[in-house]
């Protein structure tokens, strides 16, 4: 399936159930690389909005360049109330932005989708003089007896995980991207806290899960609901993550 229509019938579990980023990435931007309130930040694979929504809410306006109809449609609806956001139909390796016209570049959970190559030409061309680029990553940590076992479960049942949930994201591809410039990597704790229906909502959300309409849905579904009922506590269940955040010129 083409990347760009991947998440289409789906956008709906991704807008309830994907996890946010912590506030704290803003404070290390602000802090560590003087990325003030009021610079203009382009989030490519903006998706529904959810990285987008972290530089808005700290007073960035912000461009999200999204491929994918339904999930531009998405945040234009879901971030209305911000006035200096606007969603543009483009790509990482053809974003229609003008040239030196960013301050920074966010792509929250996207980079793996991207043709590394094309972007990095693409993201050197709307850059400004030593604008940023910001990769950032919610990596599920498989630590747990309950995340082990989810990873397993996750394993039996998708499609690709292994092609499409690690590709483009090793340290060594980031720093490729970056040379001959190099990054810096700053990790933060993340978490979610679901019922039955997010931890499943969660679960499909992802794009290489069977969909609900899928004949694997079922046999997935009843895996998850064991391991739920086998881990829950106070029917509930906690999903952690480390946000992983790399910062860099090109």
């Amino acid at each position: 399936m083409n990347s760009k229509e991947r998440f289409s019938n789906r956008v709906a579990d991704y807008i309830k159930y994907r996890p946010h980023y912590p506030e704290a990435i803003i404070d290390f931007l602000q802090a560590q690389y003087e990325l003030s309130a009021g610079k203009l930040i382009a989030d490519i694979g903006a998706g529904t909005g959810i990285s987008s929504e972290l530089f808005l809410e700290a007073g960035y306006p912000v461009i999200g360049v999204e491929p994918n109809k339904e999930m531009r449609e998405a945040s234009e609806e879901l971030l209305q109330q911000y006035k200096t956001f606007r969603a543009v139909d483009g790509s990482a390796e053809h974003t229609g932005l003008d040239s030196g016209s960013v301050h920074a570049i966010v792509c929250g959970q996207a980079f793996h989708w991207f043709d590394i190559a094309k972007a990095k030409e693409e993201f050197k061309r709307i850059l400004k003089k030593n604008g940023l680029v910001i990769l950032i990553w919610n990596e599920r940590r498989v630590a747990s007896d309950f995340e082990k076992e989810y990873d397993l479960l996750i394993e039996k049942h998708a499609r690709d995980y292994i092609k499409v949930g690690h590709r483009n994201i090793d340290l060594e591809n980031i720093q490729a991207f970056f040379a001959p410039n190099s990054c810096q990597l700053e990790t933060f704790a993340n978490s979610q806290i679901f019922d039955f229906n997010g931890l499943e909502g969660r679960l499909v959300s992802s794009s290489y899960m069977p969909p609900r309409n899928d004949a694997g849905y079922v046999p997935m579904i009843t895996d998850l609901k064991q391991l739920f009922d086998r881990y829950q506590s106070n029917n509930s269940i906690t999903i952690q993550y480390d946000t992983k955040v790399y910062v860099g010129r090109l």
